[in-house]
Parts: structure tokens; C-alpha cells; sequence
């Protein structure tokens, strides 16, 4: 009888655990580059991350010189992926190949770029959707709340901290993280 209640409570915490979502991982993940290519994020383990949505008509723009900067100067330690969206007052209304070339042409962007998408409301891109909810990765449940709100990824694909837009990419509240793995590495 005791053998038959303890199977009994054993399958029945094995069917609570298994239907409950464990956290996800960023690597879980797949988005389509600017030229149209689908990207696993598994591309990027083992490396920090720094996402950023992207907007070509906000007073935050010329922040791209300095995602460009940080992709020039650390690029073997974090990538930098930027995702353009037309979510905030219609700052980023153009097609992605004229992204592009306003990214090429007026900061000379070699970082990782996607294809326009949303992130916030119920079109949210998964990518943005395991970034701003707690139960996808463990902790956060901020969206951005403008143009160039960034995320930071550590290199075990754990969300580690977000900064607002008004937080400059080469600000030491972002590059800390990049300098302590310069410091590790040697």
C-alpha cells in the first residue's frame, strides 16, 4: 500500500514538473538577418550579446556611431545585434534594404542587423517577447520603452541587465561588462 501512494505522489509531481515551462533559452531563438537569411541565436554562444531596437528618425540615432564603435573594438567578446522597429511614433517607416543602406552610408554599420520587426504589443517578435517576460527568462518583465533600449546577454544566453535608451552604448554602465571579460580572458 505505502509502495502504491509513494508511485502515486512520484507521478504525479513528474506530470506538475513536466507540464510547467522551464525557463527558455536565448538560443532557443531564430531571426531573419537584413538580407532576408534566417539566424539561429545558437550562432552566438559563448559570446556576450548587446541587442538593441533601432530607429532611424529618433534624437537617439546617432547612438549607432558608438554600437559600431564597440562592434570595431570588441567584436571577438560581444556582438552587438540590432533590430530595427517602427514601434515608437513611427521612427523607423523604412523598408529594410532602405535600412540598411542608411545604416551603411551614414555610420558605416558592420554589426549584426535584422529585419524591421515588433518589440512590444501582441505582434512582439519571441526574440523581444523571452527578453521582457519574467517566466521566459527568469527575471525581466520590461519591454523597451523607446528606440535603442538595449539588453545585455551573457554568454550562457542569461538576460543579465537592460538599460535604457538614454544609457549611451560606451557608457561604463555597459562597457564594465566588456572590460571585466577582457580582464578574465587575460
Amino acid at each position: 500500500m505505502f509502495i502504491k501512494y509513494f508511485l502515486s505522489i512520484l507521478i504525479t509531481i513528474s506530470f506538475i514538473v513536466a507540464s510547467n515551462d522551464p525557463i527558455k533559452s536565448f538560443y532557443n531563438y531564430n531571426a531573419i538577418s537584413i538580407d532576408g537569411d534566417t539566424i539561429s541565436m545558437e550562432k552566438y554562444k559563448n559570446k556576450k550579446i548587446l541587442l538593441v531596437n533601432l530607429a532611424s528618425k529618433c534624437s537617439y540615432t546617432s547612438q549607432y556611431n558608438e554600437l559600431q564603435e564597440l562592434h570595431e573594438s570588441f567584436s571577438d567578446t560581444i556582438s552587438i545585434l540590432g533590430f530595427p522597429s517602427n514601434d515608437f511614433l513611427w521612427q523607423e517607416p523604412g523598408s529594410n534594404s532602405e535600412i540598411k543602406l542608411f545604416c551603411q552610408r551614414n555610420f558605416g554599420v558592420t554589426f549584426q542587423l535584422f529585419q524591421k520587426i515588433h518589440v512590444k504589443g501582441k505582434k512582439q517578435h519571441p526574440i523581444y517577447k523571452w527578453l521582457s517576460d519574467s517566466s521566459m527568462n527568469g527575471w525581466n518583465n520590461k519591454a523597451p520603452s523607446w528606440n535603442f533600449f538595449k539588453y545585455y546577454i551573457d554568454s550562457d544566453g542569461r538576460l543579465v541587465e537592460y538599460f535604457p535608451s538614454k544609457i549611451k552604448p560606451t557608457d561604463t554602465l555597459i562597457t564594465r561588462h566588456i572590460i571585466n571579460i577582457e580582464q578574465n580572458n587575460h
